[in-house]
Parts: structure tokens; sequence; C-alpha cells
């Protein structure tokens, strides 16, 4: 069998989720900054530090909902499987990165 029933300690789920609700609400407004300042300055790496940022703020939202639905329901393995609807937003902006595009490219 491929899902086995698992036993998990949520106890450290609260603390988990408040990590997650200041991560998700600090690192947009986090992003913005290190964006306006990358188009100000003309940084590559600071634009991709800002998409870092946005990442984690999307990875905030996969742990407050993993850890809520492992709290309330049980189902410990819902975020994983959220944390796969990230991958088409990583490759695109890995792609971008590799290519050497920017937000702060003038034309």
């Amino acid at each position: 069998m491929f899902i086995a029933e698992r036993i998990t300690d949520t106890q450290e789920s609260v603390w988990g989720i408040l990590i997650g609700l200041v991560a998700k609400i600090g690192m947009p407004i986090l992003a913005a900054y290190k964006l306006k300042v990358a188009a100000r300055l003309n940084s590559r790496a600071l634009r991709a530090d800002a998409v870092e940022s946005i990442t984690c703020g999307y990875l905030s939202i996969v742990l407050i909902i993993g850890l809520a639905a492992t709290r309330l329901l049980g189902w410990w393995w819902l975020d994983s499987v959220a944390a796969l609807a990230l991958i088409p937003f990583i490759i695109k902006e890995a792609g971008a990165a590799i290519r050497g595009e920017s937000c702060c490219r003038t034309k």
C-alpha cells in the first residue's frame, strides 16, 4: 500500500501556523520593497531575492493549510500535495533567472 496511516504530534502546529501567518503577511511586504529597490538599482540579484521572498509567502500559505488540515482533520499528507501547486511558479521564475530576464531591464 502506498499510503500509510501516520500518527502526528500536532501540539507544535499552533506555533507553526502562527509563524506561517507572520511570513504570509511579512514576505509580500518585504518583496515589494526589494522589487522597488531592484528597479532603482537595476539589480537582477535583488530581483531574484524578491522573487524568493514571494515564493516564501506562497510556501507559508501551503504551511498554514497543511498544518491546519493536520491539526483539524488529521490530513498529514495535504501540505505535500499542496506544495506541488507551487512547481509551475518556481519553474517559471527559475527559467527567467537562468535566461537573465529581469523586471528591471530597460528596453
